[in-house]
């Protein structure tokens, strides 16, 4: 595409995604699935400028608050992420005059809302939570695009061999440091290309996520639940664990979804996965199944703040009110989830967040009004599924992961026992 038509689709596809009234990821693949002459190389660059302006927002605008043409143009130029000769043919003379002029990096003396490009309100948040020396780190950690980690599918391969194959076709990828089952690539390949991906050998999935998986400690024979499944990532770790073996049901109030994963697991080769659409979670389908479970996984629907390197127009969405809501919500989850799990068997109460509202917060909550759930250690449950360097993943009881420190998307993670 020339040049200057590109930059005038940054500009348009800012426009729409600077109104936070869809998800940013998907603004941009319904930007793409419209303007299908695009190419690879264009795509990327129109992604990665859209997302650079998402993580460094305030820092950007207060560059471009003086500059010529619409405020959506600017943004684009001063969040140009594609090809440097490409944006070079796209400007016009005053721009790449004032373009020269500016900063590349918010100076050392900078206000902290132009260094840390968070919403005050979540950045008070993480300051109370954090002290200056975690603070610092984590929101660097923030504003770096997230890696790429794959999970092998035990079901069909080893790690070694698939990332032996990997490296044979040029992806640099090595072992993740905590999960057994783990890979992390550098770049962004075209993996789904490739013949291990196509026969099922493994999935794109956090290395944080597939230590929930873990922490549940999935046995043979046993019936498990993940309550809240979504797009599947955990309900195929999970199976894969089992051995194929048991019955694991995946519930999630959306159809959507669920079909979405169906393609996944068939191509995992699992054939103990029964997907189940619910209502709600007090759905007759969830009743039916009190007392009988052995394991329960809720990855309750969250902020998702835990993932900012990955969707950052999250901590522009999200606010004060949507979090108390949500949090109502993933108490009225994790208490319904509870009822499945019989005597002796496992609860698990996880988040994609950082937050303490939704993590200790509701892990509080549901303890001080289940007197049948003892909690579980989260090193305990990790050395059980024998996950090396526990202690590194652990604080307290929790399971906490952090950008800053580990390498993953944040995730928190409470473990109960429901008493004999």
């Amino acid at each position: 595409m020339h040049p200057k038509a590109l930059l005038q689709q940054a500009a348009e596809l800012l426009r729409a995604v600077l109104g936070f009234e869809h998800p940013a990821d998907a603004v941009v693949s319904a930007h793409f699935r419209r303007q299908r002459a695009l190419g690879p190389r264009d795509r990327h660059a129109l992604a990665e400028t859209v997302y650079a302006v998402l993580r460094w927002r305030l820092w950007l605008q207060h560059l471009a608050q003086n500059g010529p043409g619409p405020l959506e143009r600017r943004l684009a130029l001063v969040g140009w992420r594609g090809d440097a000769r490409t944006l070079q043919a796209a400007l016009e003379p005053l721009e790449a005059q004032w373009l020269a002029s500016l900063p590349s990096v918010p100076p050392a003396d900078a206000l902290d809302p132009l260094r840390h490009n968070l919403p005050d309100w979540l950045a008070g948040e993480l300051q109370r939570q954090l002290d200056a020396a975690e603070f610092r780190p984590l929101i660097q950690a923030l504003l770096e695009p997230a890696p790429l980690d794959l999970r092998v599918n035990t079901a069909k391969a080893k790690r070694d061999e698939v990332l032996r194959e990997l490296v044979d076709l040029g992806v640099q990828v090595a072992a993740t440091p905590y999960s057994p089952w783990g890979l992390r690539v550098e770049g962004r390949p075209a993996l789904q290309d490739t013949p291990a991906f196509r026969a099922g050998r493994f999935e794109v999935q956090d290395e944080g996520s597939q230590l929930l998986a873990a922490l549940l400690d999935a046995r043979r024979g046993e019936m498990v639940v993940d309550f809240c499944a979504g797009a599947g990532g955990k309900t195929l770790a999970l199976g894969a664990l089992m051995r194929n073996t048991g019955r694991l049901y995946a519930f999630d109030t959306s159809g959507h979804r669920l079909d979405a994963m169906k393609a996944r697991v068939e191509r995992s080769g699992l054939s103990n996965v029964h997907t189940v659409q619910i209502a709600h979670e007090r759905d007759d389908r969830v009743k039916r199944l009190a007392g009988k479970i052995d394991r329960v996984l809720v990855d309750a629907p969250c902020s998702g703040l835990g993932t900012l390197r990955r969707n950052p127009d999250l901590k522009w969405r999200q606010n004060r009110q949507t979090l108390a809501e949500m949090r109502d919500r993933q108490l009225a989850i994790l208490d319904a989830a509870a009822v499945l799990v019989k005597p002796g068997g496992r609860l698990i109460y996880a988040t994609c967040s950082l937050l303490e509202l939704e993590n200790d917060g509701v892990a509080q909550s549901f303890e001080r009004a289940q007197e049948a759930f003892e909690p579980v250690a989260a090193q305990q449950a990790l050395e059980e599924a024998r996950i090396e360097s526990a202690v590194d993943l652990v604080q307290g009881a929790r399971l906490r992961l952090w950008p800053h420190r580990h390498g993953t998307d944040g995730f928190f993670a409470a473990v109960w026992r429901r008493k004999s």
